[in-house]
Parts: C-alpha cells; structure tokens; sequence
C-alpha cells in the first residue's frame, strides 16, 4: 500500500461526509505527529500498533564494493519501528 491508497482507505473509514482532501490532511497530520514526535521525545509509541524509536548506530568500518578497499562508516542516528501484537496478529 502506497501513501494514495493509504489516503484513499482512510477515506472511506471516514466515511461518505469526508472529501478526499481531508483525508489527505488528516494522513499528513499523522505523519507529521509521528515525526515531531521521534524528533523530541526519541518514542512514539501506537497502542495495539508499535513503537517509533532513535537508534544510534555506532561507526565502523565498510568496503565499498566496487573497489573492494576499506572505508570507514560514519555514526549516525535512524528510526526503528517494532509492532505492536495486535499488528503482529493480523500479519
């Protein structure tokens, strides 16, 4: 599923008062929650969903495939996302 389909599902869940752009909106309002939320408390936790978190990966050393030589990986932070049972049930 796509962010139109996506957008199109929540639509109809809104049900038939509900215009294609306001299921747009409230899509994007979710996303965005989600963000500023992993951006300031690190946790966005979905009961019956998951869990957003920040992970720090650590630096280390890589090889570039192409040429085979050695290189060295930056640390960097990314965002992990465990389900939650009720999505692991329904999977």
């Amino acid at each position: 599923m796509n962010k139109a389909e996506l957008i199109e599902e929540v639509q109809k869940n809104l049900g038939s008062d509900a215009s294609k752009a306001a299921a747009d909106r409230a899509v994007d309002a979710v996303l965005e929650g989600i963000k500023k939320g992993v951006k300031k408390d690190k946790n966005v936790q979905l009961i019956g969903f998951g869990t957003f978190t920040v992970a720090k990966r650590a630096a280390r050393e890589g090889i570039n495939p192409r040429t085979k030589e050695k290189i060295k990986i930056k640390a960097s932070k990314t965002v992990k996302f465990k389900a939650g049972a009720t999505l692991k049930a329904m999977a």
